[in-house]
C-alpha cells in the first residue's frame, strides 16, 4: 500500500501533467488560428516548436472533441465545429464599451489629457464613453454628444472607414451647409475624397482648431473581427500643449490601445500592422 506522501506526490504530477496538456493543446489551437485556421502536420509542428508525432497525438485528441478536423483529399487540419462555436459565442459577448474601459483610463492617466469613445449612431458619431484628467480642459461635449464628420478627428475616422450610405448622406449635408472660409480648407475638387484618403494614409486622423477653437485631437479606428469599425477613440487638448504630430507619444499611445482593444474584439492585423 502507497504512504499517504506518495499518493500525494503522485496525484500532484498527474495535475501538472493535465496542465501541460491543456497548454499545448491551446497554443496548437491558437497556431492553427494564425495560420489562417488550416495547417498540414509538419507546419504546425514547426509552428510550436514541438515534434510532429506529439503534435499528431494532440490532434488526435482534438478531433474527437469536435475541436480539429482533417480533409481527407489534403490531410490538412482545420479548425473544427465546436471550436467556430467557441468563436462565434467569444465574438457576440465582444462588447467594445465594455472591452475599451480599462484602455480610456490608462490613457486618461498616462497622457493626463481628455480622452473618450464615440460609436456611430443615427445622427452621427455619438460619445459613449468621456474621461478627464484631474485638471480637464473645458468643453462642451459630453456622453452623448454628437459630433460632425467632416470636422471632428472622429467624425473623419468614421467617414473613412465607414462604406455606409448613411454616413456618405451625412457627410453631404454638412459639406452643403459649411461657410465659404470652412470649405476653403477642404481640397476643392473631392474634399470628402481627400479627407478619406488623407485617414487612411495616416491610420489615424488629426485635427488642429477645426471642430473646437483652441482644441486639437487625435483619433484612432477599433476594428472588430470582421474588420468593421466598431468605435472611434480620441484624446484632445489645449492645442499650444498637445502634440499632435502623428508620430509624437499622444498618437502613438493611441496606436498602441487602439490595437489592444481591436485586437480583444477579435480583429486579426496584417503583417505589415
Amino acid at each position: 500500500m502507497n504512504p499517504p506522501s506518495a499518493l500525494k506526490q503522485v496525484s500532484a504530477r498527474d495535475r501538472r501533467q493535465r496542465v501541460q496538456a491543456a497548454t499545448t493543446g491551446m497554443a496548437l489551437l491558437k497556431a492553427l488560428a494564425r495560420m489562417g485556421g488550416r495547417a498540414t502536420l509538419t507546419g504546425l509542428a514547426r509552428q510550436v516548436e514541438e515534434n510532429p508525432a506529439k503534435v499528431h497525438r494532440y490532434l488526435i485528441s482534438m478531433m474527437e472533441e469536435g475541436l480539429v478536423e482533417q480533409d481527407p483529399a489534403s490531410l490538412q487540419y482545420f479548425l473544427g465545429a465546436e471550436a467556430i462555436h467557441i468563436g462565434l459565442v467569444a465574438m457576440r459577448l465582444a462588447d467594445p464599451l465594455r472591452v475599451a474601459e480599462p484602455a480610456l483610463l490608462r490613457l486618461r492617466q498616462s497622457l493626463e489629457m481628455t480622452c473618450f469613445l464615440a460609436v456611430m449612431g443615427n445622427k452621427g458619431p455619438t460619445i459613449v464613453r468621456f474621461e478627464e484628467p484631474g485638471l480637464p480642459v473645458t468643453l462642451n461635449v459630453r456622453v452623448g454628444s454628437v459630433l460632425p464628420l467632416l470636422w471632428s478627428a472622429t467624425g473623419r475616422v468614421f467617414l473613412a472607414y465607414l462604406d455606409d450610405s448613411q454616413v456618405e448622406r451625412l457627410a453631404a449635408e454638412e459639406l452643403k451647409h459649411i461657410s465659404p472660409e470652412r470649405r476653403s480648407a477642404l481640397d476643392p475638387r473631392d474634399p470628402i475624397g481627400e479627407l478619406k484618403r488623407e485617414v487612411r494614409a495616416a491610420g489615424m486622423a488629426i485635427v488642429r482648431d477645426t471642430n473646437l477653437q483652441g482644441i486639437s485631437a487625435i483619433s484612432v479606428p477599433i476594428f472588430d473581427f470582421s474588420d468593421h469599425v466598431t468605435a472611434v477613440v480620441t484624446v484632445l487638448g489645449a492645442t499650444g500643449s498637445f502634440d499632435a504630430s502623428p508620430d509624437g507619444p499622444v498618437a502613438q499611445a493611441l496606436r498602441a490601445e487602439s490595437l489592444s482593444i481591436s485586437q480583444s474584439l477579435g480583429h486579426v492585423c496584417s503583417p505589415s500592422g
